[in-house]
């Protein structure tokens, strides 16, 4: 059946919007169901800094600690859903936004490197900070503000990162440790509270980090910049 021209015009401006909503949905779409568990990960410190923010193209601003507590809270609301025997840390340097205003041509994206870190060896499980890149392509700016931007590539952003994550667990075997290898208490015997201002989502997860890892992580997600 052929639509007529009015209804095919209205169908194709209304296109995009469909498309964006349906996008933004499936960045948190799957929180809602039931875990699918990931090997032994369970989540410890999220580090999140943005030593290196670069505003690329017309962009709305957006500070640095605007998008450290959207991805905090973003990489928390995902992660903190896994129940492993063994903390891994994540270290985050966000690198490059763009949050294009209405009308505007251009894209909402952000780039940010990523870090895991193994809680029981003390060292990086990724020699080399794994890249993460957010672009929008279908995006009504119309309808959404720049939090919402904001808070939508930052969502998308940790769907990405467990999706690396359980990439890594089946080509690499990543998590895949003893099954003995119990968390440690929150508030064991030479664990100190890790800083609010760096690790947000720490404390809300009843996890005690030693300092040195809070350093570590923080140290390891900003010591490469993402390619552009």
């Amino acid at each position: 059946m052929t639509l007529p021209g009015d209804a095919m015009r209205r169908f194709f401006v209304a296109l995009p919007l469909i498309l964006t909503l349906a996008a933004c949905a499936s960045s948190t779409r799957d929180l809602e169901g039931p875990t699918d568990p990931m090997g032994d990960f369970r989540v410890g410190h999220i580090g999140v800094v943005a030593p290196n923010l670069q505003k690329l193209l017309v962009s709305r601003d957006a500070t640095k600690e605007e998008w450290i507590e959207e991805v905090t809270k973003a990489l928390g609301d995902r992660f903190s859903r896994f129940e492993g025997d063994k903390y891994y840390h994540l270290g985050v340097s966000v690198e490059a936004y763009s949050l294009p205003p209405p009308i505007i041509p251009g894209k909402s994206a952000v780039a940010m490197n990523v870090t895991l870190w193994d809680d029981a060896a003390q060292a990086k499980m990724n020699p080399e900070p794994k890249q993460i890149q957010v672009i929008k392509v279908f995006e009504s700016r119309i309808s959404k503000n720049r939090e919402q931007q904001l808070r939508g590539l930052a969502e998308e952003a940790a769907r990405l990162v467990e999706v690396w994550l359980r990439e890594m667990q089946e080509t690499e075997g990543w998590f895949e440790g003893s099954a003995d290898a119990v968390p440690a208490a929150s508030g064991a015997e030479g664990a100190v509270a890790a800083p609010a201002a760096a690790t947000g989502s720490v404390e809300h997860f009843g996890v005690t980090v030693p300092g040195e890892v809070v350093a570590a992580t923080s140290a390891a997600a900003s010591e490469a910049p993402a390619q552009r």
